[in-house]
């Protein structure tokens, strides 16, 4: 059985980050976008991550162009406007696909540990969450309209 540990995900600067490496970490992982109507949810995101760090709470975001074409910029443009716009502290990788041939395979084991709505595997939208324990386990699936301060129940019982 897989957990978050047999992945890696690509950092902005072409490294690779190992997720064994977040070993007995919670985990939330989140395909983002600047010009989303959701985008206000990183200050969300930065408020979860500032909040439950220190108890062991990750929160990690993966930029995504798929979903109208709402996150064009390259790395720096991303850090540099969810930085200036939300203060955003916690990390963004490289800028992924989460559906289709070329998604990234952490998000395709994602899909497939936590279905959407009515069990469908694709991601709807920017700003679906995925909620990851401990052991590295898929806990729950988060649609876009879910803000982050109502996964903090959630989180809590996890940390």
């Amino acid at each position: 059985m897989s957990t978050v540990a047999d992945f890696s995900a690509k950092m902005p600067d072409g490294g690779e980050l190992s997720l064994a490496d977040k070993a007995g970490k919670v985990l939330l992982i989140v395909n983002t976008a600047s010009k989303c109507g959701f985008t206000p949810q990183y200050a969300g995101l930065e408020a979860l991550w500032r909040k439950y760090r220190d108890r062991g709470l990750e929160v990690i975001g993966f930029p995504c162009n798929q979903f109208g074409a709402q996150e064009p910029g390259d790395a720096e443009e991303i850090a540099s406007f969810c930085s200036l716009n939300y203060d955003v502290t916690f990390p963004l990788m490289a800028k992924i696909d989460v559906n289709g041939s070329d998604a990234a395979p952490l998000y395709r084991w994602l899909k497939d540990e936590a279905p959407g709505v009515f069990g469908s595997r694709n991601i709807k939208w920017n700003f679906t969450k995925f909620l990851i324990d401990r052991e590295g386990r898929v806990v729950r699936r988060y649609p876009p309209t879910a803000k982050p301060e109502r996964l903090e129940r959630d989180i809590e019982a996890l940390l």
